[in-house]
């Protein structure tokens, strides 16, 4: 991947802190191994090794993270075990997955979106809805019905993104004057996610309505790829309830019509206790939010060549949309409206994949953030400033697959 980031907007400080941090244009790589075993012919033992050297590279800035990007990965030029997992069938319409790296989408019977081909954003990879699909990775199982005849199909699954921490929960290193983080499975500490899917799909098009559970204030669920920092802020003050709906449309002969994916998301956020929320000079205490996300993706298969693709897609990365605060608030901050929440934000993204060969692609794309910070974008004033910050992105991805 080669490209870079171009910054604009009246907010001096934002734009000036991510030209300096974020505003070179870099070639960075990322190579990933697959070893794909079975031992019956209908189980599969997956492995990924993977190395890359995104550390330092531009697409780390919040909402403009790519597909390809998103997630763990290791220090620079040092290669990891990314995936490790085991699925296997129980019977004809039942399947089990378990791992110590198993990805939340691996344990899915269905995937309710046919966008992207060729994944750009992040934010976009997600069918709309990133707070139930949140594609956390960690150790976990999950189970699925699939009846091929019908088309219906339920998937419900659990995962902890630190399962491998012995440690049941966080304690305070008084010597040290540091924080030890715990995990385990379903513990105090976990990153826990727990998620639960009824789907149906026919021919050309599919639907999908989702449920997850995060512990947000362990770092599961939403994350800076796909939601504002408000957002983020807040969800880690408790829990969140998420749910989804997505759905999609392909045509059944490729041409001048594109497929449709959509998806819409709302996310439920409660404080596990009344603890004090003070992030970027905010001060409060949170009785409940509610963020939502939503998307369209348009794909043109064989456009304007055999085995070209064109795409775009525009959305709403999630995004507080409303929040209330107890009486403290009130008298910490006389005069500002509790309920006042200026999230908002829009995103958008515009490829074309050049099937060179059957193994080489060259991918050309562009895409703009409006608001990346969301609220955040005019300071902590509860987003009532006229301040403005945006985020114009293009690069050039060529995939080599063997």
């Amino acid at each position: 991947v080669i490209g870079a980031n171009s910054y604009s907007g009246s907010n001096d400080k934002d734009v000036e802190y991510s030209e300096k941090t974020y505003g070179a244009t870099a070639f960075n790589y990322d190579l990933r191994l697959d070893l794909n075993t079975s031992f019956s012919g209908k189980d599969l033992l997956k492995t990924r090794l993977r190395g890359s050297n995104w550390q330092n590279s531009p697409w780390l800035d919040g909402l403009n993270q790519l597909e390809i990007i998103a997630g763990e990965f290791g220090d620079d030029d040092v290669m990891m075990v990314e995936r490790l997992w085991y699925q296997f069938p129980i019977g004809d319409e039942f399947t089990a997955t378990l791992g110590a790296k198993v990805r939340q989408d691996e344990m899915l019977a269905m995937w309710p979106s046919a966008y992207p081909s060729d994944p750009i954003l992040d934010v976009f990879a997600y069918a709309g809805t990133p707070g139930t699909y949140t594609l956390h990775k960690g150790g976990g199982a999950g189970i699925w019905w699939d009846d091929s005849d019908s088309g219906w199909s339920i998937s419900a699954s659990y995962l902890s993104a630190n399962a491998e921490n012995g440690r049941p929960s966080d304690t305070w290193d008084e010597e040290n004057e540091e924080w030890i983080y715990g995990g385990g499975i379903a513990t105090d500490a976990a990153m826990s996610s727990g998620n639960v899917q009824v789907a149906y799909s026919a021919d050309n098009w599919g639907a999908a309505a989702s449920y997850n559970y995060s512990s947000s204030d362990n770092g599961a669920g939403l994350y800076a790829g796909n939601a504002t920092p408000f957002t983020l802020d807040l969800s880690r003050t408790g829990v969140t309830n998420s749910f989804g709906f997505s759905a999609y449309w392909m045509p059944e002969q490729s041409g001048w019509i594109p497929s449709i994916s959509a998806g819409w998301g709302i996310n439920l956020i409660s404080p596990v206790d009344d603890r004090n929320y003070d992030t970027d000079g905010l001060g409060a205490f949170l009785d409940s939010a509610t963020a939502q996300s939503w998307y369209v993706g348009l794909q043109w298969e064989d456009a304007f060549a055999e085995g070209n693709v064109l795409g775009m897609a525009v959305g709403q990365p999630t995004f507080v949309t409303s929040v209330e605060y107890d009486d403290d608030y009130n008298d910490l901050y006389t005069g500002m409206d509790e309920d006042h929440a200026a999230d908002g934000n829009y995103a958008m993204e515009l490829w074309y994949m050049f099937q060179v060969t059957d193994n080489i692609s060259v991918t050309p794309a562009i895409f703009y953030l409006s608001r990346p910070r969301g609220q955040y974008t005019s300071g902590w004033s509860n987003g009532k400033g006229d301040k403005t910050f945006s985020n114009l992105g293009g690069l050039v991805k060529t995939t080599f697959r063997f």
